[in-house]
């Protein structure tokens, strides 16, 4: 398996530390608001990378972080705190907040057949492990106090721009009107480790420490969490592109300084999903949900189709016009498969070969374009219904897709149950209608359910209907 590798900008051969193993993070959501469907992107292609890991033989354990303490609306050490901002636009508590945005961002990837990794650990559960790496970095000497507040020192770092392509001007503090410089900062780019004082004097969670009531900064729960369940080696940090600087690079001054050797081997990111305006935001007032997509009568599962034709690595721009022509594509695929009947036996042989040859091909950096046209190719072989079946089913425990789902939408071309409801109403009342030799009543149902692009077709095994 091979996959492109941030840190060292090239495409790897993937090694784990453990032969068999992978412990694999990834940076979970601050629960202040809905996710948007350019979040979830990162977790949906996270979500392929581990089941393509599962799927290669790997024992796979993956950790995520729920931040719902200390992220300011600037990713570095200012702004407002996005949970406290998040509590005050609802009135309610920011405990509140957290808990019904980490429900909503859970059953928006249950939506997407994003799987859950195997640990979710809220920020707030590891205050003591934020304190203790603190307290070590004091120690070794690479944190100091300054206006009550513990900042890590980056100029006692023999590199910290560990990922390059930063320029000058992009690290310049206090550059934008609305950031306020830190003037207890040593140099430009140290971080807070821990707030004691700070501009939020109603800042709702609080914790006592060493260096007084205060609460942590954001950087040091992902470290944390990742040793607390991963240990001091991890093989694998996943992000958004937007996570490399400052956060990323932030984590691995602190981790290593802290353990004393290299952390993380590979570091795998996310490209950004943009609209017609650019990069896909919140701070741009309404923005896309999955829920949205829902209310507008989509199948997320047609949105993980359309983040799966393209690479991971390379920015996706959403339009309705594109997610059209994906929903389409989709249902054009789970109906040819719908038609593929369970006869034969099941060829091992063949399901191992187009097993293997499906691993090659997403595992060479997720390449799940590949992977699908792959799965095209299953489609036009003569082998018998079992055995293209048992390969489809094979493909889609890294898809996701419900590509054998037998559902409604599988069956009567993206009918819903009202619809379908209506349907066979309609049949029924047409099949007495031919009991009672009414034939005029039967066609004008025929026809009436063909204006709402409904075409019936009398077979030996009943009345078939799809759409038109």
């Amino acid at each position: 398996m091979k996959i492109y590798n941030t840190l060292t900008k090239r495409v790897e051969d993937f090694k784990p530390n453990v032969e068999g193993k992978v412990a694999m993070y990834t940076c979970g959501p601050t629960v202040y608001h809905f996710a948007h469907i350019g979040n979830l992107r990162s977790y949906l292609m996270e979500d392929v990378l581990e089941k393509t890991l599962r799927y290669s033989g790997y024992d796979v354990k993956r950790v995520m972080n729920i931040t719902d303490v200390g992220h300011l609306s600037s990713d570095a050490d200012t702004g407002e705190d996005k949970m406290l901002k998040g509590a005050k636009r609802e009135h309610k508590t920011v405990m509140e907040i957290a808990k019904f945005y980490t429900d909503a961002f859970m059953s928006d990837c249950a939506k997407l057949n994003i799987k859950t990794p195997d640990v979710v650990e809220p920020a707030t559960n590891c205050i003591d492990e934020f304190i203790n790496m603190i307290t070590v970095l004091l120690e070794k000497g690479y944190a100091y106090k300054a206006g009550e507040n513990i900042y890590f020192d980056t100029s006692k770092l023999k590199e910290y721009y560990v990922f390059g392509n930063q320029s000058e001007n992009d690290l310049m503090v206090g550059v934008r009107d609305d950031v306020t410089e830190d003037t207890n900062k040593r140099n430009k780019n140290d971080f807070v480790l821990w707030f004691t004082k700070s501009k939020f004097e109603d800042q709702a969670l609080k914790w006592d420490s060493p260096w007084g009531v205060g609460y942590p900064g954001w950087h040091i729960e992902c470290s944390c969490i990742s040793m607390k369940h991963l240990g001091e080696y991890m093989d694998i940090h996943c992000g958004g592109v937007d996570n490399i600087f400052p956060h990323h690079t932030n984590e691995i001054a602190q981790s290593e300084s802290f353990l004393g050797h290299k952390w993380c081997n590979y570091w795998f990111h996310v490209h950004h999903l943009n609209d017609e305006t650019g990069k896909m935001s919140k701070s741009k007032g309404e923005f896309l949900t999955v829920s949205l997509l829902e209310e507008k009568g989509y199948n997320p599962l047609a949105y993980r189709f359309f983040a799966l034709q393209s690479h991971y690595r390379k920015p996706l721009t959403f339009s309705y016009e594109a997610l059209d022509q994906a929903t389409v594509t989709y249902k054009k695929l789970k109906n040819k498969i719908a038609t593929i009947k369970e006869e034969g036996a099941v060829d091992e042989a063949i399901v191992k070969e187009w097993h293997d040859k499906f691993a090659e091909t997403v595992g060479n950096d997720i390449n799940t374009a590949m992977g699908i046209t792959l799965l095209y190719d299953v489609l036009k072989t003569d082998f018998n219904g079992a055995t293209k079946r048992a390969i489809i089913g094979d493909y889609d425990y890294v898809l996701s897709l419900d590509l054998l789902k037998a559902d409604t939408e599988a069956a009567n071309n993206g009918a819903d149950d009202e619809l379908t409801a209506y349907v066979e109403a309609k049949i029924e009342e047409r099949k007495e209608a031919k009991k009672a030799k009414d034939f005029a009543k039967a066609d004008a149902i025929r026809a009436e359910l063909l204006e709402k692009g409904i075409a019936l077709e009398d077979t030996r095994e009943g009345v078939k209907w799809k759409r038109v």
